[in-house]
């Protein structure tokens, strides 16, 4: 515990933690929408604005949110308008998004050290510029997804039903993936874009296991992103790990945990039920 005394301990702790929070509370309806993997896509994307950011000397940050904005609208258009499948327009923002990334880092006069820091993470290296806009743009989805909830939920729940009850549904959308560029964006430098989905999709997978209704879900997502997120960095303090992947491997252990001990509940709980009482077999009834 004596590292976290040193000031970019101190930020890298509450870096994760608030990408803890707000990760998870937009992963629950990226995961309602079976959208699980587009963090990925978009984080692909985000590298190619990196990419672009070191060739043209500008914050690597700021392109990276510009292009993965540009990018999640762009999914978004092509998922309503169904002119081709969900799973193809991802393939597309995973193969030219890091493909894209790759070369134009390659074109600066950046080294590969620089690149693997945005693709798994550097927490150890944000500044207190870096946890600021971490800070103002986390807290910033955190109040989205909760004062929005009921819409969103019902936009990620029914599209149609969402229409018919007045509800601004391409909109909405439209703010679920922005937002999904920005989330994906700010956790470059603590996750990586590589580990940033697992970070969104795991907690709520693991809430799933032993919650029911949306908001104890939700709620119950974000404790275990927090959880994930302060003793994944407490593990690479004191083991060395890399931070990034000390956030996720731990989130996938709660998981894996949560999963065991709901099993073990139902078990015992059927164990525990009461035999059913056969029912009494009809007398049989003899003609004469």
């Amino acid at each position: 515990m004596e590292l976290f005394q040193y000031p970019y301990m101190q930020r890298a702790l509450i870096a994760a933690l608030i990408i803890g929070l707000a990760a998870p509370a937009l992963g629950i309806y990226l995961v309602q929408r079976r959208l699980a993997l587009i963090g990925d896509g978009i984080g692909h994307v985000a590298l190619t604005g990196v990419g672009a950011g070191l060739l043209l000397n500008r914050s690597p940050v700021l392109v990276a949110v510009i292009v993965a904005s540009l990018g999640a609208i762009a999914i978004e258009v092509v998922r309503a308008r169904g002119r081709t499948s969900g799973d193809l327009a991802l393939a597309l923002l995973f193969y030219g998004g890091i493909a894209g990334g790759v070369m134009l880092v390659g074109l600066s006069d950046s080294t590969p050290a620089n690149l693997v820091s945005y693709l798994f993470g550097s927490l150890i290296t944000i500044s207190t510029p870096d946890l600021t806009t971490i800070v103002i743009l986390g807290v910033a989805i955190l109040v989205l997804m909760l004062a929005l909830r009921p819409a969103l939920f019902a936009v990620s729940h029914d599209e149609e039903y969402a229409r018919v009850s007045g509800l601004p549904v391409r909109t909405l959308n439209m703010l679920i993936a922005v937002t999904t560029a920005v989330t994906v964006t700010i956790a470059m430098r603590a996750v990586g874009v590589l580990l940033i989905s697992a970070l969104m999709v795991v907690p709520v997978a693991a809430a799933q296991q032993v919650a029911r209704g949306f908001l104890t879900t939700m709620t119950a997502a974000m404790a275990l992103g927090l959880f994930a997120a302060g003793s994944g960095v407490w593990v690479a303090a004191t083991a060395d790990t890399a931070p990034g992947a000390s956030v996720v491997l731990m989130a996938i252990a709660s998981f894996l945990v949560v999963a065991l001990a709901a099993a073990a509940w139902r078990l015992l709980r059927r164990r525990a039920a009461p035999a059913p009482v056969p029912a009494p077999e009809p007398h049989e009834v003899v003609l004469q």
